[in-house]
């Protein structure tokens, strides 16, 4: 016979309202007494009904949020189908999954979506944000007050109440970056130009940040122009590479963290500037293509449906195991792709 919530609140000296509470994250409970329910729940093996627990979500159904940013790029669509993989998962066990798309960087429509989803009833949120003061405040407030976890995927946001984060270690693909292009360049020197997207998307400045830093560090014969936002839109990046090359017709290579190739590529082909190395990110679409001309000369990929799948069951793990994060963050491969290997 499995071990009860009784028994478990007896041992602990507690009521079974409060273990319930401590077991299925029903509400507030001082944090010794959460952790000493917990302990003895451990100790004795405690195992959660799961078959009882689908049958009692027929009744009340689990409901976890997910609100997407940038939801008209390439990559986001990407990420959306693991999106739609994990909520069908999730709706075989009685859950459901409310999704949001929002086209651009929007913070007033993060916010106002985060609202709406609360006067629905969610139990949890997934959340792509971006670095905004009024952004982390919301995610305290509805982890804090509303007793709402939120996990952070694809661009993270430090200092908050956030549960855990899903995406890549955006650093080190700068890192990596850099690295390759060095060695593209190894013994030549010349100019580079970064073209990024938003500068308030933490995943894309941490690329930039550590493309930077191995760039200085160890080719400091190369200059790395100032970074450039095209706000992941096709024409302004085109416009933008059409400025840099007027201003620096000698440029050696170019390093783009986001949504926006084709335009860069369009000015690298019309211009017959093929020699440019040029390592851009996400394996999809017309980057595939780009990079069997030769025009594009390595991918970074980011497992773009992991990032969609995994805050969703990690989320709900939580809310219907009981079983918390095994590790803050949760950092997806990064994949290196040239035409050799596509």
């Amino acid at each position: 016979m499995g071990v009860t919530i009784r028994q478990i609140a007896e041992e602990a000296g507690v009521s079974r309202g409060t273990v319930d509470r401590v077991l299925n994250q029903r509400g507030r409970v001082r944090p010794e007494v959460e952790k000493r329910v917990k302990a003895i729940a451990d100790e004795l093996g405690y195992r959660p009904n799961l078959i009882g627990r689908a049958l009692g979500m027929n009744k009340n159904k689990l409901k976890i949020g997910v609100i997407m940013q940038a939801a008209e790029t390439a990559f986001m669509k990407e990420v959306a189908k693991g999106v739609s993989a994990a909520a069908d998962e999730v709706s075989g066990l009685g859950g459901t999954v409310i999704k949001k798309k929002i086209n651009g960087i929007n913070v007033p429509k993060v916010l106002q979506t985060m609202e709406a989803m609360r006067a629905e009833g969610v139990h949890a949120i997934a959340l792509m944000p971006v670095d905004d003061p009024l952004i982390k405040d919301a995610i305290n407030r509805f982890v804090e007050e509303y007793n709402i976890p939120i996990v952070t995927f694809n661009s993270d946001i430090e200092g908050t109440k956030r549960l855990c984060f899903v995406g890549q270690n955006a650093v080190n693909c700068g890192r990596t970056s850099a690295l390759l292009m060095g060695q593209y360049l190894k013994g030549r020197e010349g100019t580079v130009a970064v073209i990024s997207g938003f500068e308030t998307n933490t995943s894309l400045s941490n690329r930039v940040k550590g493309f930077k830093e191995i760039m200085s560090q160890q080719f400091p014969e190369i200059e790395i122009l100032d970074t450039e936002y095209c706000k992941e839109d096709e024409g302004k990046a085109e416009q933008i590479t059409r400025i840099i090359l007027k201003n620096h017709p000698n440029l050696k290579g170019i390093y783009v963290t986001c949504f926006g190739e084709a335009g860069i590529c369009k000015v690298i082909q019309e211009y017959h500037k093929e020699e440019i190395i040029m390592i851009s990110n996400d394996l999809m679409g017309k980057n595939y293509n780009f990079l069997e001309q030769g025009i594009i000369d390595l991918l970074v990929g980011q497992e773009g449906k992991v990032q969609g799948a995994e805050p969703i069951l990690i989320l709900h793990r939580l809310l219907f195991n009981n079983e918390s994060p095994a590790k803050e963050y949760n950092f997806t491969d990064i994949v290196i792709k040239t035409r050799h290997n596509m």
